[in-house]
């Protein structure tokens, strides 16, 4: 049960998350090159605040390819925003998040367990 309700609130969260941003986006005179800059710039400060918080150690974490490709991922959404209606780009991330978990369960030969 308790997967299906941190399941439920992530789904929430990415509701809202899209939702926030094409407001933002569509009410304010900001362009999606800056907003995914501030997006990816706050974030990465914001986890660097929680790690010195928790005392931990940034050495030899994360990647240069891992952040690209979440610069990558939040600018694609960021002009999606922009450019597409909310039913389809609801649909594409809906197909993309799919197809990626498929994708990485069945090449990378992870295994999900259930408890």
């Amino acid at each position: 049960m308790r997967l299906v309700i941190l399941t439920f609130l992530a789904m929430i969260a990415f509701a809202g998350n899209s939702l926030l941003c094409r407001v933002a986006l569509g009410s304010t005179g900001i362009d999606a090159a800056s907003f995914t800059s501030i997006r990816i710039v706050s974030g990465a400060l914001a986890l660097w605040l929680i790690i010195r918080a928790r005392g931990g150690r940034l050495e030899g974490a994360g990647s240069w390819p891992s952040a690209f490709w979440l610069f990558a991922y939040a600018a694609g959404f960021s002009f999606a925003y922009v450019t597409l209606p909310a039913s389809t780009g609801a649909l594409l991330l809906f197909g993309a998040v799919q197809a990626t978990m498929i994708g990485v369960t069945t090449l990378g030969r992870i295994c999900v367990a259930m408890r």
